[in-house]
């Protein structure tokens, strides 16, 4: 079972959601204080379970409307993922993968992970 895990930052607060066996499968921007950080959390696991795939590393791909998850390719490379709530902003990112499939996975994993991901806090 995933959990949010909400800690202080340099300039306010910012959460992970890491799945169960340990690993951070998203983050969030910083934010200025512990309430808004929470209204985040809350924001992911309304959005996520339900968002769509908008794969960007495609040509001509099909534009999809928020929530969604957008793939894209960065300057490294590495393709990766984020979140976007209904209102268009960006809630959470995913790391740099090698491979599009795994990219994929890690967006299946925060779906099923933030439904009910329980916050920690540090």
């Amino acid at each position: 079972m995933g959990k949010f895990v909400l800690s202080q930052a340099k300039n306010g607060y910012k959460f992970n959601l890491v799945a169960g066996n340990g690993e951070v499968i998203a983050a969030s921007q910083v934010y200025k204080t512990k309430a808004t950080a929470k209204k985040g959390i809350a924001s992911v696991m309304a959005n996520a379970p339900v968002a769509k795939i908008e794969d960007q590393t495609e040509k001509d791909f099909a534009k999809v409307s928020n929530p969604k998850f957008e793939v894209y390719k960065d300057k490294k490379g590495e393709f990766r993922f984020r979140l976007k709530a209904k209102n268009g902003q960006i809630i959470a990112v995913g790391e740099g993968y090698t491979k599009l499939d795994s990219a994929k996975k890690g967006i299946a994993s925060v779906q099923k992970n933030a439904k009910d991901g329980k916050i920690e806090e540090k």
